[in-house]
């Protein structure tokens, strides 16, 4: 294959038989580039599924996912994953995953736990406390 396209001229073919079929990162976001949530997602922000009632899933956002909206939400089923785990285990660019994680955040199917913020996550007192402890040895 080389950069006009396959070896033996044939330009409609942009599959290799090894990796199967090319799907471009614009198919999947459906031609879009920004994420439709407000904000941009950390990459260190943690994705868990909301839990879904199979009656309350809705047919016709269930057959809008495409198969790695479906793939995060079996990954992210389990155990939180953080966005860059889950662009790196779908082999994905980091800008396509948080438009798919978007779709599912605007379906109610995926929850977003943003990242603690250090100084959000100790306490001073614990820290005046070590340091105490420090300067008592």
């Amino acid at each position: 294959m080389n950069a006009d396209g396959p070896a033996d001229g044939d330009p409609t073919q942009w599959f290799d038989d090894e990796a199967g079929p090319v799907v471009r990162p614009y198919a999947m976001t459906r031609g879009r580039t920004a994420a439709a949530a407000c904000e941009r997602l950390p990459l260190t922000a943690m994705v868990t599924t909301q839990p879904v009632n199979d009656a309350d899933a809705d047919p016709e956002v269930l057959a809008a996912l495409v198969p790695e909206h479906l793939t995060v939400l079996g990954l992210c089923r389990d155990a939180a994953c953080s966005v860059v785990d889950l662009a790196s285990d779908l082999d994905l660019p980091v800008g396509v995953l948080r438009v798919l994680l978007s779709d599912l955040l605007d379906h109610g199917l995926i929850r977003v736990q943003p990242p603690v913020r250090l100084v959000e996550a100790v306490d001073e007192t614990v820290l005046r406390d070590v340091i105490a402890g420090l300067r008592a040895l």
